[in-house]
């Protein structure tokens, strides 16, 4: 049995039996929570800081919600108001939020390896989980994605994968391959203008894609990302209107697809300029699925590292 974590700070290397274990105990607290409606007490007394350096409304409410309904006082950290915005150091400030007393931190920057620092510098027994850092991980955001298509699609060693857009900026893209690689996905394809792919050793295994409608024919899920402009220098923003007619998911294309294929996006979604509102909003979206499925994702990585 692989060992219980203490942190989560990317899937990459992570044993297939522990994300399975992740998935499972999502499922089971979904159950046990009955979607919600009714609060745990497993984390009763520990105590979870957001400490979010980006702006974030889904995961940051997303692990809010988690926590609460697993029983856990849950901390705002706000950076704005905070003494990092007046030059104190980020190991400074965790290890001030550390003297009082901590279970867990959860973090976003958009430094990649952020969260693998605050690990190394921890002087506490505080544990650490990444809610995104930089374009290198989003290991929860993974989680959920392979989730949501394993309860449509369980048999992924049949399943073709498209991931389409900015994946060179994107850590969501980056966890999804290292989950849906790691559960046996048959084929992940990767989709997008050269300028936005990864470079070429980074998912060598992974077909690299610039047609659309090749890479998403007899697809059975494919998951739109929206284009990173805030990672991006001005020279390499795309026009909208050329990217939406090049890359953009609209039904012309999803008829390309398997009959059943799953649309998914992480959000915010641009539409309009990576999907069209009718396939955001149509029968193969489970993009609100995705939602609710971070929830309980979300539950089951707190309770791993927090449960006593």
């Amino acid at each position: 049995m692989s060992p219980r974590l203490r942190h989560l700070t990317t899937l990459e290397h992570l044993p297939r039996e522990t994300i399975e274990r992740l998935l499972d105990r999502a499922e089971a607290l979904r159950d046990a929570c009955a979607h919600g409606t009714r609060k745990l007490d497993v984390l009763a007394g520990r105590t979870v800081l957001n400490l979010f350096f980006e702006p974030s409304t889904r995961t940051r409410t997303s692990f809010e919600l988690a926590a609460r309904r697993l029983g856990a006082d849950v901390v705002n950290f706000d950076i704005g108001f905070s003494s990092t915005s007046k030059g104190e150091e980020l190991f400074d400030t965790l290890h001030t939020l550390e003297a009082m007393h901590l279970d867990a931190i959860i973090v976003r920057h958009k430094q990649s390896g952020t969260p693998d620092e605050l690990v190394r510098h921890a002087m506490s027994g505080v544990s650490v989980i990444n809610a995104g850092d930089g374009n290198r991980a989003h290991p929860t955001q993974g989680l959920l994605d392979a989730l949501t298509i394993r309860q449509h699609r369980p048999d992924f060693e049949n399943l073709t994968v498209v991931i389409c857009g900015d994946i060179r900026h994107s850590r969501v893209a980056r966890s999804d391959v290292h989950a849906l690689a790691t559960l046996g996905v048959k084929e992940v394809r990767l989709c997008g203008p050269e300028a936005l792919l990864p470079a070429t050793d980074e998912f060598a295994a992974c077909p690299r894609y610039d047609d659309f409608d090749a890479a998403i024919r007899g697809a059975d899920a494919v998951i739109m990302l929206r284009l990173q402009k805030e990672r991006m220098a001005s020279t390499e923003l795309p026009d909208e209107a050329a990217y939406f007619s090049r890359y953009g998911l609209d039904q012309r294309r999803l008829k390309l697809a398997a009959k059943t294929c799953l649309v998914m996006h992480p959000g915010p979604i641009n539409r309009g300029i990576e999907i069209a509102g009718e396939v955001a909003d149509g029968a193969q979206s489970r993009i609100l699925e995705q939602v609710g499925n971070g929830v309980f994702v979300r539950m089951a990585v707190l309770n791993e590292v927090l449960a006593r």
